[in-house]
């Protein structure tokens, strides 16, 4: 899992309540088990006519805001079923922090689990970041984790919580995965003393 440190980036405006995972990536799109490839498919049905064709009003489609890698929504973000192949359609695309009210808990859990930092922040100052948001290619704003600092286009600041421990994995890129593999002289020696012990198993 990449490291997330400083994020500097465009961000985009997504003023919607209760977008739920089938949305951030619809139901056919949950075939494949590879993590790659889903950001083509994000937030399909909003981005694409059922004929295919890019809806030209979408957020994501827009000019502006094509490289975004920071959204910007409303609560409840990532309501809905478990999978999680939402927050890896939002990896691929490039995104990596979604700024809302309030997560519905799987899919947060989910996020830091690959590399997304969710935050959550209260309504007002949700309601300014939509407002740099909407200044399109202009709204560039960086979110610092070490500092826990989110910084405006125009310099102001927002401070946010984060759990010690998540920041933690996600300032040394560390999965589950990865987290175990931290142990992993402790597993062998382990492992090593169980192959003597019990020859048989």
């Amino acid at each position: 899992m990449d490291k997330f440190t400083v994020l500097t980036g465009v961000a985009a405006p997504l003023p919607m309540i209760n977008v739920d995972t089938d949305m951030i990536i619809p139901k056919q799109f949950l075939k494949t088990i590879k993590r790659t490839g889903l950001g083509k498919n994000l937030f399909d049905e909003m981005r694409y006519t059922q004929d295919g064709k890019e809806v030209a009003d979408f957020v994501l489609n827009k000019a502006a805001y094509r490289s975004a890698s920071i959204l910007v929504s409303g609560a409840n973000f990532g309501c809905g079923s478990s999978r999680e192949h939402a927050p890896w359609a939002i990896l691929d695309f490039g995104i990596r922090c979604v700024i809302a009210p309030s997560f519905a808990d799987i899919f947060y859990n989910n996020c830091f689990k690959n590399g997304i930092l969710p935050i959550k922040l209260p309504q007002e100052q949700v309601d300014k970041l939509m407002d740099d948001a909407n200044r399109g290619a202009n709204a560039v704003v960086t979110v610092d984790l070490n500092k826990q600092v989110i910084t405006g286009p125009d310099g102001g600041s927002i401070s946010f919580e984060i759990d010690p421990f998540r920041k933690h994995c996600l300032l040394n890129g560390l999965d589950d995965i990865g987290l175990t593999l931290q142990r992993d002289a402790h597993i062998a020696s382990f492992e090593e003393k169980r192959r003597v012990s019990y020859p048989w198993l």
